[in-house]
C-alpha cells in the first residue's frame, strides 16, 4: 500500500529531528575534545599507577577493548616486559580531566641491525594484541592529538610501528581517518589472521556446526574413555580466591609438557610466574579472569585461562597432561570452554591469542581475526620508504626462517 501524505510528513519530521540531533551531538564532542584543547604527556610505565582509576575508567570506555592494556595486567607486566616502555597520554582540557587515551610504546634506537630510531608498540608474548585504549566517544581527536605529538616532538623518533593491531577494527577504522587527513604514509606488514569466536546469533549448537560429524564422534569417544578411568568434570571459576589457586594448576601442567622441557614454562621463571598470579589475581577482582579445568577423579588434567575487557575475551593460555594426549584433552576443553562462551551473551566475541594456522582452535572457531603491523611516517625528514623496503624484506626472512623450523621439527 503506497503511503499517505500524513504517514509521511511524521516520518521525515522523525527523520530530520533525529539528524539535527546526531549533528548537534557531534558538534558538541567535536568542542569538548578539541585536539588543541587535549593535554598530551609521556610517562614511564612505572609511574602509571597512580592514575589506575582513570586508566580503569577509560579501559571501561575503550573503542576497542584490550585487556593486556589495563591497568591490573600492564602494571603486573611491566617489571618483567615493560622495562624500556612508556606511555603517551592524551588527557581532556576541562576539568576534572579524564583520560582520553593510553599508547604504550618504547623508542628502539636500532631496527633491521641498523642505526634507525622507531617509535614501537608494546606487545610481548604474554600480551599478543597492540591496540592503544582510546575514548570511543572521541576516538579521531584523539588519535589526531597523539599524532601531533609525536610528529611535533623532534626528540622522538619519526617512524611509528604498532604491532598486532586489528585490521578491520574500529581503532584502525579511526586510525586511518586520521591519518589521512594528516597526509602521512603508512604501510601495513605481517598480515595474518587467527581463530576468532564471533558466534552472533548462531550461539546454539556452535561446537555441532563447526565440527564434522566424524570429529564429533571422535571427541565422544574419547571423553567416554577417559570416563572410565574416573570421574571425568568439567569446572569454571571465576572468584579471584579460586582463580588464584587454579593458576598453580595450569603452571604444573605448563611444565609437565613441552615447555617444561624445552624451559620456556612459566612455573620455571620466578619473574614470569609472579607476573601471571599478579596480573590474574587483579584481573579477577575485577571480574575479567576465569579457569577452565578438566578434572579426571579430582585431579586437572587440562586448564585453560581466559580473559575478559567489555564485551571481548580472550581465550589466553591452555595447557593438558601430556600423557593422556591420546584422549585429546586439550580439544576437549576447548569444545566445553567453546560451548560456556556461546552460551554467555554479554560475550561478542574471544580472541583465541594463537599462532595463525593453529589447527586445533582453527577446527574449532569458524570466525577470523586479521591483525597486522603498521608502519606509519610521522613527519617527511625520517627515512619512511627505506624502512618500509626493511620491514618487507624482514617479514622475508622470519617467513623463510619459520618455515625451516617447521621442516626441521622432530615429528612425534
Amino acid at each position: 500500500m503506497a503511503s499517505t501524505g500524513t504517514e509521511y510528513a511524521p516520518r521525515v519530521a522523525f527523520e530530520r529531528t533525529a539528524s539535527a540531533i546526531a549533528s548537534a551531538r557531534r558538534a558538541a564532542l567535536a568542542d569538548r575534545y578539541a585536539t588543541d584543547a587535549l593535554a598530551v604527556e609521556w610517562r614511564e610505565l612505572a609511574d602509571l599507577e597512580p592514575i589506575a582509576k582513570e586508566w580503569r575508567a577509560l579501559a571501561a570506555r575503550a573503542l576497542e577493548p584490550n585487556v593486556f592494556y589495563e591497568p591490573a595486567f600492564a602494571l603486573a607486566a611491566a617489571p618483567v616486559f615493560g622495562r624500556r616502555f612508556g606511555a603517551v597520554l592524551v588527557w581532556s582540557g576541562n576539568e576534572p580531566r579524564q583520560l582520553l587515551g593510553l599508547f604504550p610504546a618504547r623508542i628502539a634506537r636500532r631496527r633491521y641491525g641498523l642505526k634507525l630510531p622507531m617509535l614501537i608498540g608494546w606487545t610481548h608474548p604474554y600480551a599478543p594484541l597492540g591496540t592503544p585504549l582510546v575514548e570511543r566517544e572521541a576516538a579521531e581527536p584523539v588519535i589526531a592529538a597523539w599524532l601531533a605529538h609525536l610528529a611535533g616532538n623532534s626528540a622522538l623518533p619519526g617512524l611509528l610501528l604498532l604491532p598486532l593491531i586489528a585490521e578491520d577494527g574500529p581503532f584502525a577504522a579511526a586510525l586511518n581517518a586520521c591519518l589521512r587527513r594528516a597526509q602521512m604514509p603508512w604501510t601495513d606488514f605481517a598480515r595474518h589472521h587467527r581463530a576468532l569466536l564471533e558466534p552472533g546469533e548462531d550461539r546454539i549448537d556452535y561446537v555441532e556446526h563447526a565440527l564434522s560429524n566424524h570429529r564429533l564422534r571422535e571427541l565422544q569417544r574419547g571423553g567416554r574413555r577417559l570416563a572410565d578411568l574416573g570421574a571425568l568434570l568439567f569446572t569454571t571459576s571465576t572468584e579471584p580466591a579460586a582463580v588464584a589457586a587454579q593458576v598453580d594448576d595450569f603452571l604444573a601442567l605448563e611444565a609437565g609438557g613441552w615447555k617444561g622441557e624445552a624451559g620456556t614454562a612459566a612455573a620455571d621463571h620466578h619473574e614470569l610466574r609472579r607476573f601471571l598470579k599478579s596480573a590474574l589475581h587483579g584481573l579477577a577482582v575485577e571480574g575479567q579472569a576465569a579457569t577452565d579445568r578438566i578434572m579426571l577423579d579430582g585431579r586437572p588434567i587440562a586448564a585453560g585461562i581466559t580473559l575478559r575487557s567489555g564485551d571481548t575475551a580472550w581465550y589466553w593460555k591452555t595447557a593438558y597432561a601430556e600423557k593422556f594426549a591420546r584422549y585429546a584433552p586439550g580439544l576437549m576443553l576447548t569444545v566445553a570452554l567453546t560451548e560456556r562462551l556461546a552460551d554467555d551473551a554479554t560475550i561478542t566475541r574471544t580472541d583465541s591469542c594463537a599462532m595463525a594456522g593453529m589447527a586445533m582452535i582453527d577446527e574449532v572457531w569458524n570466525e577470523r581475526l586479521a591483525l597486522c603491523d603498521r608502519l606509519i611516517g610521522l613527519r617527511p625528514p625520517a627515512p619512511y620508504s627505506f624502512a618500509r623496503r626493511l620491514e618487507a624484506l624482514r617479514g622475508t626472512v622470519f617467513a623463510a626462517a619459520k618455515a625451516m623450523r617447521a621442516r626441521l621439527r622432530p615429528r612425534r
